[in-house]
């Protein structure tokens, strides 16, 4: 290490990048074998990390073997082809080398002469991004960590620009009538906490009762609008789901689009699990209306298989993303004449921001968007497999399927009685995390307990899905058997 700054000369970093890139290959070269999960404790995993602050340098070659043998060999699976809990994809090698790259230039996007061909790159995923959802091409959009923050930024712009008359932005939500918030019961959690961080307040978020397929009661919401009014509250946002994390159900897009324009409501999209679906031929006519929206939340680190962090949220034109967040700060004046750049923190929250658009567009062009579109069908298609095998078996019974990649089901084993099936499912979701094997949460539809699959993986496959049922089967029996 140099004298004078904390770069290793050439030798010492090639070597550096060597050990590095051998973790790197060597988890890929199991990536097929890496379990669901290890069940360790969290007083032994906390154990490992439990040490003073360092004050001098690790020996490099020990430092490397603990994080291969703490750090990566103990990850839950997520990267690998058995994890079907919560909506995890697994990353793509394009996305790790286009990671790696980003952090080396290390580039601040918040304005646009700190990373200027990083900055282009933002806007150009972001117009890619509307482009699979067949959103206006002349659309604004900002980079966020995910579904959640994209939420959150497309309702803070619905809420600013909505009562921008009412200059909401100086003064605040002070003296003001109830804003009202519509959304199915089915609705991502991250919406509740949005309307608490804006102010809002979650008792202001209707939540509206389903049909059987789990989109949401028109009738009901209109209803609902209706009386809101009536009672002299104030609506004004109305959300689909283009597929829920529960079911994947996608809520009737056009119909909502055209009750928020009866009411002059904003209409804000939650995407973030499903809407990238919408450039598959087989099911785009479900996402009709989702181009009518004022905003929409979408997640390339969920469909379009990128590593964590990649979310996105989409505004129809960029002078309305403004609108909404630009402030005036004298020290980020760059008193430039070229009124072409644009600067990223007059149009969201942040101004350090890294370059999370940077994979996404290094992986599209590295594959082609026709082959991540392939492999969300083949999500789509192995969930509907999945469905069919627990339809045809014996010992499970199937409770939802969609039109996207995730099937809800239950394993009954040689039960009829339904209160020993829902006590069998509940412990199984422990039973599998020690077992390891699989990784697989559950959730709760119509007040029932089941287990929730979501394909979300290029790297699965029939025979992973088979492996799936028979580890689920053979922990069951043994729970049955230990009764």
């Amino acid at each position: 290490m140099k004298n004078n700054t904390l770069d290793l000369d050439n030798k010492a970093f090639r070597e550096l990048l060597e050990k590095s890139n051998q973790l790197v290959l060597e988890q890929f070269g199991q990536v097929q074998e890496q379990p669901g999960y290890h069940d360790y404790k969290q007083e032994e995993v906390a154990s490992w990390f439990d040490e003073a602050l360092p004050e001098e340098a690790s020996d490099k070659d020990e430092l490397f073997q603990f994080v291969r043998d703490r750090v990566l060999n103990t990850a839950t699976g997520n990267f690998g082809p058995h994890m079907y809990a919560y909506v995890m994809a697994g990353g793509t090698q394009v996305s790790v080398v286009a990671e790696q790259l980003a952090v080396t230039i290390n580039q601040n996007l918040g304005k646009w002469h700190l990373g200027p061909a990083m900055n282009e790159i933002e806007q150009r995923v972001v117009k890619w991004g509307a482009e699979m959802l067949d959103y206006p091409q002349s659309a604004g959009g900002i980079m966020v960590s995910g579904g959640s923050a994209a939420n959150l930024a497309g309702l803070t712009v619905a809420r600013n620009v909505f009562f921008e008359k009412l200059q909401i932005r100086k003064k605040g939500l002070f003296g003001q009538k109830p804003f009202v918030v519509y959304a199915s019961k089915e609705v991502h959690g991250c919406v509740d906490k949005s309307l608490e961080v804006l102010g809002i307040g979650s008792d202001h978020l209707r939540k509206i009762d389903t049909n059987p397929d789990f989109t949401i009661n028109l009738q009901a919401l209109e209803d609902q609008i209706m009386e809101d009014r009536k009672n002299g509250l104030l609506p004004f946002c109305l959300i689909g789901n283009a597929g829920t994390v529960n079911t994947g159900a996608i809520d009737d897009l056009e119909a909502l689009a055209a009750l928020a324009k009866k009411y002059s409501l904003w209409y804000h999209v939650d995407g973030a699990y499903g809407a990238l679906a919408a450039a598959l031929p087989s099911i785009r006519h479900k996402y009709r209306g989702m181009e009518k929206a004022d905003s929409v939340a979408i997640d390339f680190h969920k469909w379009l298989y990128q590593t964590f962090e990649a979310g996105c949220v989409l505004i129809r034109d960029w002078k309305t993303l403004k609108g909404a967040y630009y402030k005036e700060a004298d020290y980020l004046d760059t008193q430039s004449e070229d009124d072409k750049r644009l600067d990223l923190n007059k149009h969201s929250f942040q101004l350090s921001r890294n370059a999370k658009a940077f994979k996404v567009w290094l992986s599209l062009k590295a594959y082609g968007f026709n082959a991540i579109r392939a492999m969300i069908q083949k999500d789509v298609d192995l969930a509907k497999y999945l469905a069919e095998q627990v339809k045809s078996a014996a010992d499970f019974e199937l409770h939802a399927d969609s039109d996207l990649a995730i099937t809800c089901f239950r394993y009954t084993g040689k039960l009829t009685d339904r209160a020993e099936i829902e006590s069998l499912n509940r412990q199984l979701i422990p039973a599998l995390e020690q077992d390891g094997r699989v990784f697989i949460t559950g959730t709760k539809l119509n007040g029932e307990f089941v287990i929730r699959a979501c394909f979300i993986n290029h790297r699965k496959s029939v025979a992973t899905t088979d492996y799936l049922l028979n580890v689920i089967r053979e922990v069951g029996q043994q729970l049955e058997l230990d009764k």
